[in-house]
This record gives structure tokens, sequence and C-alpha cells, in this order.
């Protein structure tokens, strides 16, 4: 096994339900040469089978997961022989109250390890990227529907519980996110959190949402303004586009995440606002709606072939308010193929 370990003791719950199909909140996945084995409790004794299949061996405790783990790790036999180094446990997911309960288990020799699952969940197949699509589609239909929410007088809070009501009406399993509706000055926040302010006349009005299909999750920005849009609000939507764009347009498998990055940011600060664009471009989407790959100007690694990512500038000026626009794409060697609609106007919505 990479790394040299005897197996992998894996908790995070989208790297259990990459490897084995289960959507439960609570199990472990013991993945070894032979066979990959998912421990959970009696909740889960009519899913679990159902979900897995044959992907792995379903076992069910009425006490404690850990425990028969621990029993599971004893009859793999195979610990510390033929040079492995111990067991794999997922250093940025145990806790160190689940790591102190296998100590006390007398489970020794384990080995934090990152990235092994993340690394293949990186890399899509047909029916991951198909799901990210339907996502996107979705997501794009309830925005539609939603729009007529936003209206002079309507809370931030307000259009939020109409687009999400949407979203769920269309299908979408859950919110991948909190959805972002951020108007006016609060649009400069690239993380806000919808709030009870009211959107104003003329005001910039952020949108960022996302839905999940068969567990997959697509992530879209768009921007309207509530009223008729003034001159720097269209001037700086237009540089935002165009960066976007940009990096669409060169976007490919095989480049770092480094040179994504640079694809849009180059286009910002040659026009002199390099400061106001202060995020990375893009992240990798999946079962998760912040995974590996990063289009960051930190990152050397390499995107691989078939990875789903964003590409979302953004300017953002205190006081004023920002934009940011977001699409997802799925990365060949070839170039970046968009999932979504790309349908980045900006919108007036009178009334």
């Amino acid at each position: 096994m990479r790394e040299g370990l005897a197996g992998l003791i894996v908790a995070h719950p989208a790297n259990i339900r990459y490897l084995t199909g289960f959507t439960g909140s609570s199990g472990a996945a013991l993945v070894f040469l032979e066979e990959t084995v998912l421990v959970t409790d009696t909740r889960y004794e009519a899913q679990a089978p159902r979900e897995v299949g044959d992907l792995a061996r379903v076992e069910v405790v009425r006490a404690d997961v850990w425990e028969r783990v621990k029993q599971e790790l004893q009859i793999a036999d195979c610990r510390l022989k033929n040079g492995v180094e111990g067991w794999g446990i997922e250093g940025e997911s145990i806790t160190v109250s689940t790591a102190r309960r296998l100590r006390d288990l007398g489970i020794a020799d384990l080995k934090p390890v990152t990235g092994l699952v993340e690394d293949l969940r990186a890399v899509k197949d047909q029916q991951e990227i198909d799901a990210i699509r339907a996502a996107a589609t979705l997501a794009q239909e309830a925005l539609a529907a939603a729009l007529p929410a936003v209206r002079v007088g309507a809370r931030e809070l307000d259009v939020a519980a109409a687009l999400e009501r949407e979203l769920r009406i269309r299908g979408s399993e859950w919110h991948p996110f909190p959805t972002i509706v951020a108007s006016g000055p609060r649009s400069a926040l690239p993380h806000a959190r919808s709030s009870d302010r009211v959107i104003e006349r003329d005001e910039l009005v952020l949108l960022d949402f996302g839905a999940q299909v068969h567990g997959y999750c697509a992530d879209l920005t768009r921007v309207v303004v509530a009223g008729r849009a003034g001159a720097r609000q269209r001037a700086m939507h237009a540089l935002v586009e165009e960066a976007q764009q940009a990096a669409i347009s060169g976007l490919r498998a095989g480049l770092t995440g480094r040179d994504g990055d640079a694809l849009a940011r180059r286009v910002i600060e040659v026009r002199g606002f390099g400061t106001a664009f202060g995020h990375s471009l893009g992240h990798g989407l999946g079962l998760e709606v912040h995974e590996a790959p990063r289009l960051s100007h930190a990152s050397d690694a390499v995107l691989p072939e078939d990875c789903v990512v964003t590409v979302e500038p953004g300017v953002y000026f205190p006081g004023w308010g920002g934009i940011r626009l977001e699409d997802d794409v799925r990365l060949t060697t070839e170039g970046a193929e968009l999932l979504s609609d790309g349908k980045t106007e900006l919108v007036e919505i009178e009334g």
C-alpha cells in the first residue's frame, strides 16, 4: 500500500462515501490491500448494505464502532509486517478525542497521512461530472425563478429564502454552503452571510449559491443591480467578466494552480486593481464544495485531467461593494469545459 502502510482508517464522511457509497453520518472505513470494510452502527443497518453493495464488507455494531475497528485491525493480521510502518489515519479529519480513543483501545502505530483519498477524488469520472453539471443546471434554473425576489425594500434574508426554496423544489438534496445574498457595501465581504439588511435602490446584490445532485456540488456566483446600474458598477463588472473569460479560455490540465490563478489575476492587476482581488481564483468541486485542487497563487500542484474547479475572480471595495463572477469547469489537456452556463451579464431588476 502507498506510504508503506498496513491499511488506512478513514473517518471523513466525504471520503467514506467516495470509497464505499455510504452516506450515513456515523462510521469508519478500513482500507486494506485485500478488501475495504465499513463499520457503522445499527441506525444504518438497512441503509448501509443497500448503499454499499459490493464496494465493501459492511459490519453493523450495537456498541462501540471503534471497538469493532480494533477487532477488524486485529483480524487483518498484517500490521508491521513486510516493511509496513503502521496504520494510516486521516490527519486532517480524525479528531484528537478519536485518536485518543484509538490509543486507549490499544491501537498503536498510528501514522497521520493527508491527501490519500482526496487526491483520488480530485479526478472525476463521467458520472461525477454529469452530476456536477446537473447541479449547476438546477442552480441556474432556481436563480432565474428567484430573481423577482430581488427588489428594493426586500431583506437579504428574504432573497436567500426565495432562492433556497427554488433550489429545493427543483431537487437540490441540500445547500452545499449557506447561501450568500450581500447587498450594497456588504457585497464587498467575500464570505458575507445573508442578513436582515434591506436592499436599496440601484445597489449591487451579490448572490453566491449552490446545489447538490447525487451528493455532488455546484457553486455559482452572479451579480445583479436592484434598479439601474451606474458607470462604476458597469466598469467593475466588465473587468471581472474579462478576467473570468481570460481564465476560462486559458485553463487546462497540466498547468499549476499558480499558473491558473495568474490567468485572471493579470487582467485585474494590469488595470490597477490587483489589491482588490484578495482571494484565490478557485477551488475543486465534488462531494464537497471545497476540495482539491486549488487555483491559487500559493499552489504549485499540477491540475489533473478531469478535475472540476470553480473560476471566480472578484474585486472588492470596502464601503462601496464588490463583484464576483463564478462558474464551474472541467479541465482537460485541451482546455476548460463549462459545466455551468457562463451567463454572467450584469442584470438590472426594476421594481
